[in-house]
């Protein structure tokens, strides 16, 4: 064994015992080890920072931001509601819910499809009558085990593929993993839909730490396009009846009706005053292809049909702020709370011109006792109301300042765009198909729907790079030349004799299996991703000393990335549901130990006939 080859496993020892010692963030400990790697010697300090360019980090970042943009148009919620069955039994529910997340994580980031659909699974978990838990953990493995099918599923997949690159054999094409992480993915569904969700330990959910707002009133302008006209008040509540909305006003040619009664029909122009959760309007805004009475509308959108009123702009030296900003596409919500002693106490949106002057639209008030009846605009604000504004952040940031209000604890509030949901996933479907035939490698499609998203606002320009994972880019970026440094100094060809002499003993099966199973044990205790990268020069070391397909082994090393089954640690999924289920560190292998010995039975024989040794 060569000094270099002591001091690169000395560096990845130290490096795994720093993952699983979890002090350190793992893109700190990744990049001390690269730049080690660089004062050794093994990295030449001119190709220390190449792996911030590589396709695969690029292709990451670029999924990313086009997952958001679906994530924040509405894009993704649509689906879920067109999708996921009402009212149905455990069975069917829990395989439409698992499903969805499963196909969404093959084409978006997991941890995304994960994010948007944990509302949804608390949902369901009411209407089975079972604990969070029983439903969050289900969902977060068929989220892991979607990641598996395509090319852009998981990072994992992508670093597999740049590794064969790198080996002269071309890249995987975007669903060369879909032959054998397809029909794990759907057995693994199955699985725990029948059987797997009943090994879910009961655990009492932790308390939610946010600030409960409470009920919210707001006011919906019904365009005559839309699915509610013609319906009454009661149908119309019967069809959103699991948002908890509740019609409690209606404007009709400026008189306000309080407790409308339920038999009396929707008209085009229609105001409704609702009482919902905050979170809740976006059901009624999509079913029924409504709008917010105040909600922004962009220059060239504007027509006039959506019933707004424009406000008399003020003279001084403000007068253009508000026109300015209202053309501002990069808009955000916030909740704010009126502070005592605020300068808005006793007034209205109309009288501090709140459009006009700062570019910001009033959508809700939240307050105890009875909804307005005069329009939201004209509402007298109070201590302690608690406000949804939309603006741009700056417009927002210096209402906040001059008024004396406090934004309360940042939540993913969305109201769904139609127009620019179809853009953006319009745009994922383009960048898909660009890959799946073969047009542009897959960093430089994914890269050119980033391009075309920012050009036409599906993601505001604010959250492009607030939307990439960047401890995640970091990562990756500096393991691959670590990971580089293991293949130039044999160290990887080392590693892997002594695994084929000692424990395969020259069978290239047994080989196979002890790398998926070392790759599941690892993926377990580290990052995912950066067990692929310190494993795929393993692999590729295996296959060449036994001269096998070295395809079958970079596909395992793929689908045992995909296995975090066995801690909270293993994949954000994981961690994602940890406090809202109440679940414990020992809880997760209870279901995840049978399913990774399911995947392990499944994915060995569908790789021998796949890609035979």
């Amino acid at each position: 064994m060569s000094i270099d080859q002591i001091v690169i496993y000395s560096i990845l020892v130290a490096t795994m015992a720093f993952f699983l010692w979890g002090r350190l963030r793992h893109d700190i400990v990744a990049l001390a080890a690269l730049l080690s790697c660089v004062v050794a010697g093994l990295v030449p300090p001119s190709g220390a920072f190449e792996g911030f360019g590589h396709p695969a980090v690029v292709t990451v970042a670029c999924v990313l931001i086009l997952s958001h943009g679906l994530r924040a148009t509405g894009a993704v919620d649509w689906l879920a509601r067109s999708i996921l069955p009402r009212n149905a039994g455990q069975l069917p529910s829990l395989l439409a819910l698992m499903g969805l997340g499963a196909a969404l994580s093959g084409f978006m980031n997991n941890v995304g499809a994960m994010a948007l659909l944990m509302p949804i699974a608390f949902q369901v978990s009411n209407q089975l009558d079972l604990t969070p838990g029983q439903v969050l953990m289900p969902l977060a493995f068929g989220t892991i085990l979607g990641g598996m099918t395509t090319l852009i599923g998981t990072p994992p997949n992508l670093i597999v593929s740049s590794f064969r690159a790198d080996e002269g054999l071309g890249q995987f094409s975007l669903f060369d993993y879909s032959a054998v992480g397809a029909p794990v993915a759907i057995v693994g569904v199955i699985f725990i839909s029948m059987i797997g969700w009943r090994l879910v330990p009961e655990r009492k959910p932790a308390t939610h730490d946010g600030f409960e707002t409470g009920a919210y009133f707001t006011e919906l302008r019904v365009p005559e396009s839309s699915k509610a006209v013609g319906l009454t008040l009661r149908k119309f509540e019967r069809e959103i009846e699991d948002s908890d909305v509740q019609v409690v006003g209606l404007i009709r040619n400026e008189v306000y009706l309080n407790a409308p009664h339920g038999q009396r029909r929707i008209r085009p122009d229609d105001i409704l005053v609702l009482e919902a959760e905050v979170d809740a309007l976006a059901e009624a805004l999509s079913v029924f292809d409504i709008k917010l009475e105040q909600s922004i509308v962009v220059p060239e959108e504007r027509n006039g049909a959506d019933g707004e009123l424009e406000e008399e702009v003020p003279s001084g030296p403000n007068a253009d702020l508000g026109a300015d900003r209202r053309g501002s596409r990069d808009v955000i919500l916030r909740e704010l709370a009126v502070l005592p002693g605020s300068s808005i106490i006793g007034r209205s949106a109309r009288d501090i011109h709140l459009r006009a002057r700062y570019g910001l639209n009033l959508l809700a008030v939240s307050r105890e006792g009875l909804p307005p009846g005069s329009g939201l605009r004209n509402v007298k604000i109070r201590s302690g109301d608690l406000l949804l504004v939309q603006g741009p952040a700056e417009a927002a940031s210096e209402f906040i300042d001059e008024m004396g209000c406090v934004p309360l604890v940042a939540r993913d509030l969305r109201i769904p765009n139609k127009r620019m949901a179809i853009i953006a996933g319009t745009i994922m479907v383009g960048a898909i198909a660009l890959v799946a035939v073969g047009l542009l490698p897959a960093a430089v499609a994914f890269a050119l729907g980033v391009l075309a998203s920012m050009v036409l606002g599906t993601v505001p320009l604010r959250e492009v790079y607030t939307s990439v994972d960047w401890p995640v880019i970091v990562l990756l970026a500096a393991l691959i030349p670590v990971a580089g440094a293991m293949e130039s100094t044999g160290a990887a060809g080392l590693l892997a004799r002594g695994l084929v002499d000692s424990v395969a003993q020259g069978n290239a099966v047994v080989a196979l299996v002890v790398v998926m199973v070392t790759t599941m044990f690892l993926s377990d205790l580290m990052n995912n991703a950066a067990t692929a990268a310190v494993l795929c020069p393993v692999a590729l070391g295996i296959s060449s000393t036994l001269g096998a397909n070295p395809d079958t082994f970079l596909m395992a090393v793929a689908v045992g990335a995909s296995c975090a089954f066995l801690t909270p640690i293993g994949h954000q999924n994981n961690t994602l549901i940890l406090g809202p289920a109440g679940f414990r560190f020992s809880d997760y292998w209870k279901l995840g130990l049978p399913l990774e010995g399911l995947v392990l039975a499944i994915s060995v024989p569908l790789l021998l006939a796949v890609w035979p040794l």
